[in-house]
Order: C-alpha cells, then structure tokens, then sequence
C-alpha cells in the first residue's frame, strides 16, 4: 500500500487496520490503524489498497474528542 507524502508516494507497512464496531452494513466504513505508538492510520475500507491517511496521535485524539462533543444549534 503506499501513501502520498509531500508530492511523493512512500511504502507503509505494519500497519494493523480495524474497522468501527460502530459501522454500518454497506461497506463504507474507515479503517484506523493504531499499532504503531508514533502513527494513527486512517484508510477506506473500500479500498484497502488504496491511499492511507497517517496523523500524530495527538492529532487523533483531538480529532475524535471533537468528534464525541456534543454540537451547539
């Protein structure tokens, strides 16, 4: 699987995916994978072969603590 990096495509491996026990049915989904302490990596589901997005986790935690806060009208 590679991953696009500053206009270049680098080679990732190691990288352990799971999909959300909160996903639906059809397929479309996001994949994390959170094995390497250093890297959080998103990709989608339908495409496992396909481009991965890599954050801090620092990033990925802010990320998802936005995510689970309640929304203002």
């Amino acid at each position: 699987m590679a991953e696009s990096a500053g206009g270049r495509s680098v080679r990732v491996s190691g990288f352990r995916f799971e999909k959300s026990s909160h996903s639906s049915g059809d397929g479309e989904c996001v994949e994390v994978a959170r094995n390497i302490p250093t890297t959080i990596a998103v990709r989608d589901s339908t495409r496992p072969g396909g481009p991965v997005v890599t954050v801090a986790p620092a990033a990925w935690d802010a990320f998802t603590a936005d995510l689970r806060r309640p929304q203002q009208p």
